[in-house]
């Protein structure tokens, strides 16, 4: 992963800001630079915060995220984690828990279904959908009966489901194989199929990224909004920002680039080099507002 920051480094006021490539991202940065108190920074979990690895359970935040998270926290109005994972699990693999200056720290688990509030360490979420536990004992059988079972990993969230195939011979062979099983399957039991970087993901429809950022960053009043992702689930979060903007809140969208998700890089005001690179840019951040 290569060398890392010093946590106690002090920030350097004049470490260069990355520059967006579009009009509309520099607005967005210069409205979070003039008026930070108002401005929410919202970060997906993995391939944003956490470099992806062939075990989700494995991922952890790049070991500088913390500390820039940290460093941010207390010059913005919020910074929010918007995952796809349950709240408890992104908070433990992240190490956002009891962390000085992440005090306020919301991290919005399960595509903003559940919430994680650093203040009193507790989640809330609603009664999980019927049809998760329903596609939780038939896919055993279906990933068999596809030939597809060696290698293939089913996560199971707690109120989702995702099939993972990174580690299967073919990798993306599987993916394709799979994508329409899992949808008739999602289809049954009232779910939806989220497609992402080998990775399908069944799961109850009404809540996305998108809704769950609009949600909060209405809810927080913000005048400006930065979003950084790196997958397809991030599209919503992105087409929420545009929404925003059209209601006149600036707002920076930020990929943290791979090879793999094109789409996100073609839609972002800013592509970063991975989480890497997203740390970079939450320090140069928390530097430039003092």
């Amino acid at each position: 992963m290569g060398s890392h920051t010093d946590p106690t480094e002090p920030l350097d006021p004049s470490a260069p800001l990355p520059a967006p490539v579009t009009e509309a991202g520099r607005a967005g940065l210069e409205a979070i630079l003039a008026r930070p108190g108002k401005a929410v920074i919202a970060l997906d979990f993995d391939g944003t915060l956490a470099p992806i690895v062939p075990d989700p359970e494995q991922a952890r935040a790049h070991p500088d995220a913390v500390p820039a998270l940290a460093a941010l926290a207390p010059k913005v109005a919020a910074v929010t984690v918007v995952t796809g994972r349950p709240a408890e699990v992104a908070v433990r693999h992240g190490g956002f828990a009891g962390v000085p200056g992440l005090d306020h720290l919301v991290v919005l688990g399960h595509y903003g279904a559940e919430r994680w509030d650093a203040g009193s360490g507790e989640v809330g979420a609603p009664a999980p959908h019927p049809g998760v536990a329903a596609v939780r004992a038939e896919l055993p059988g279906l990933l068999e009966r596809a030939g597809a079972a060696r290698g293939v990993r089913v996560e199971d969230k707690g109120r989702s489901v995702a099939v993972h195939t990174r580690r299967a011979a073919d990798p993306q062979t599987a993916f394709e194989a799979l994508r329409a099983p899992l949808t008739d399957l999602a289809a049954r039991h009232g779910l939806i199929v989220e497609p992402g970087r080998m990775v399908l993901e069944l799961r109850p429809p009404g809540m996305d990224k998108g809704v769950a950022l609009l949600d909060h960053v209405r809810a927080t009043g913000a005048t400006a909004v930065l979003y950084a992702g790196d997958d397809l689930g991030d599209l919503p979060a992105f087409a929420a920002v545009d929404t925003l903007r059209a209601d006149g809140v600036p707002g920076l969208l930020v990929c943290s680039g791979s090879d793999e998700v094109t789409e996100l890089r073609e839609r972002a005001d800013l592509v970063v080099d991975g989480p890497a690179g997203v740390v970079g840019l939450l320090r140069a951040l928390a530097a430039r507002l003092g």
